[in-house]
């Protein structure tokens, strides 16, 4: 079995007991890659640099960084350096063999760039240029598969390479979806809240298990704010190959155990077959 742990960079997410859980469930032989992401240390680092974090929203309603040259630098620098290395160390110490490893290395995540991107400002649809993100259209599962197989437990995050030679942001979300998708492994998402709730402030109404195309209208219907990114995922997951996706929270006692032991919301693909 493999697991796709996708960790988050939310502040209200505390990363120390995923990774002593990863370790151990590594540990108990299961292969286990931990895609992360950063949005949190992009911005801190922005904004000690004397920059304001940018973000923009789309026609379709979803929220996204707009990263531009400058930008895209500090993103190296945070995600790539700060986080990756910090998530390496954690799992290390508890005991894990981890490797880092970005988007680039290995040509681990690659895809197209969008120079230009659709966005809405004060009500009205413009095209927005510069900007250094793309689309993953392709793993390089056999890198990922190889460092399994000799024990180690790889952790990687954006940015991916982009078609013309330049490293750029895409979402750690979709990333990791991609990911469990080319291994056909479970999707574990960790994030800050136990999973997808129908009522986004109430956490007894969370859907516990999304099997039939109606569970997944229900699903797609109760997602709101980042919820729907993961959801998005959860769905680009699940169609690419992946066994099963879990929304959980990365704050429980052993998040990832849990989740696998049934914790969270689990998405599975005869849900989403009829899509």
């Amino acid at each position: 079995m493999t697991v796709v742990v996708k960790i988050g960079g939310a502040r209200a997410v505390d990363p120390e007991g995923a990774l002593a859980d990863i370790a151990a469930v590594a540990e108990a032989g299961t292969d286990v890659v931990v895609v992360h992401g950063g949005s949190t240390a992009v911005d801190d680092t922005l904004e000690r640099m004397g920059m304001e974090p940018e973000y923009v929203e789309t026609p379709s309603g979803v929220v996204g960084r707009f990263t531009d040259e400058e930008t895209m630098d500090v993103f190296k620098m945070a995600m790539a350096g700060l986080v990756n290395t910090d998530l390496v160390t954690g799992l290390r110490n508890a005991g894990a063999d981890a490797v880092g490893l970005s988007g680039v290395d290995g040509g681990l995540l690659t895809g197209t760039r969008k120079s230009a991107v659709r966005v809405v400002e004060d009500g009205k649809k413009k095209i927005r240029r510069g900007d250094h993100s793309g689309r993953i259209q392709s793993v390089n599962a056999d890198l990922l598969e190889s460092l399994l197989a000799d024990g180690y437990t790889p952790v990687a995050s954006p940015p991916m390479l982009a078609d013309d030679g330049v490293a750029v942001n895409t979402d750690a979300d979709r990333a990791s979806a991609a990911v469990a998708a080319a291994l056909g492994a479970t999707l574990v998402s960790l994030t800050d809240v136990q999973g997808v709730y129908r009522d986004p402030d109430d956490a007894s109404t969370l859907i516990e298990r999304v099997e039939t195309t109606d569970d997944y209208a229900e699903l797609e219907a109760a997602a709101e704010g980042f919820m729907t990114r993961k959801v998005m995922a959860a769905t680009e997951a699940l169609e690419g190959g992946a066994s099963e996706v879990i929304v959980a929270d990365a704050n429980a006692e052993k998040p990832v155990s849990a989740a696998l032991d049934g914790s969270g919301t689990h998405v599975l693909p005869e849900a989403i077959s009829d899509e």
